[in-house]
């Protein structure tokens, strides 16, 4: 029987991918494993690539970028194992890594969602595989500045988990899909992702919607994979310009009434750092997502739908 589906999605990640396909023997020990790798109408070789290390995979084609959400439900459906894995292309997992991730989720059940700690190339901690769930509050912290000021504060940067070096057993707010496995039947008891958010915000969402059906997010920080983050943002803003309209989504759809609030408080937040960029000549990743407003001002299309 197979254990585990899982789900990576490429976009021009030839660089990075063929290293991730290789890692994946060692990670996952003695699990059976179905592949399922998306294609997002890539320009470079990344199709190629990833046959040529996983000849074993099921290798999707989109003729357009679909998006990040849309891709990884594709890839999802293909498969029907009991448990949903998402990875990024551009990751490395440690040997044996996989194998604890679902060993640990059969060791705990209940929880539905399950990360582990990411690391940078170097061997240091890089936060992203787990957040706090935003809020009104931390929205705010962002517009006034109190989250930079007071970076990693537990009350005024709360997104960011304090300085919490995703070391121990914790329940969290929500996991990236970098490095999330999913229980299926809560997968598609939720959908999946919901496919308005083209890339980033999805995750958030999706973490939002499983807790409120009585999921509690969690990670094992025995689960340790490699993540080269940044590898597919590049220009002056990065991924800045869809990070927004990921949370202005997100602000729309999970602050209710309230929702508006949210909206304006992220643009706030972004107009007081690109002044503040301005006048210090410090910060131009700001000044560039502030001149690129247009693309991220309120938040992904509505109607893609799921």
């Amino acid at each position: 029987m197979t254990d585990v589906t899982i789900v990576i999605v490429t976009y021009n990640s030839a660089d990075w991918v063929g290293r991730c396909l290789d890692s994946l023997p060692a990670a996952l020990g003695d699990l059976e494993a179905e592949l399922v790798v998306v294609d997002n109408a890539s320009a470079d070789d990344s199709a190629e690539v990833v046959a040529r290390h996983a000849p074993h995979a099921r290798l999707l084609h989109n003729d357009v970028n679909a998006g990040f959400a849309r891709a990884v439900n594709q890839g999802a459906a293909a498969g029907s194992a009991p448990w949903v894995l998402l990875l990024n292309p551009d990751m490395e997992a440690r040997p044996g890594s996989l194998a604890e991730l679902v060993g640990f989720a059969h060791r705990h059940p209940g929880h539905g969602m399950y990360g582990g700690r990411t690391l940078t190339t170097e061997g240091e901690l890089e936060p992203s595989s787990c957040w706090g769930l935003p809020s009104l509050w931390s929205t705010f912290c962002f517009a006034s500045g109190l989250s930079t000021v007071f970076r990693h504060s537990r009350v005024f940067d709360p997104e960011a988990i304090g300085g919490w070096q995703r070391d121990s057993v914790r329940e969290v707010g929500m996991i990236t899909g970098c490095l999330l496995l999913v229980e299926r039947r809560l997968w598609n008891r939720l959908g999946g992702f919901d496919e308005r958010y083209f890339v980033y915000g999805e995750d958030a969402d999706l973490s939002a919607r499983a807790r409120a059906l009585g999921a509690r997010p969690v990670i094992d920080p025995a689960v340790e994979v490699v993540h080269a983050i940044g590898t597919s943002s590049p220009g002056t803003a990065g991924s800045k310009p869809l990070l927004l309209a990921g949370k202005i989504t997100y602000a729309r759809t999970h602050h209710g009434r309230l929702g508006p609030l949210g909206v304006w408080l992220l643009r706030a937040g972004v107009g007081l750092r690109a002044l503040g960029a301005r006048l210090t000549g410090r910060g131009a990743k700001w000044l560039a997502t502030w001149q690129r407003r247009a693309e991220w001002w309120d938040g992904f299309p509505e109607g893609s739908g799921r």
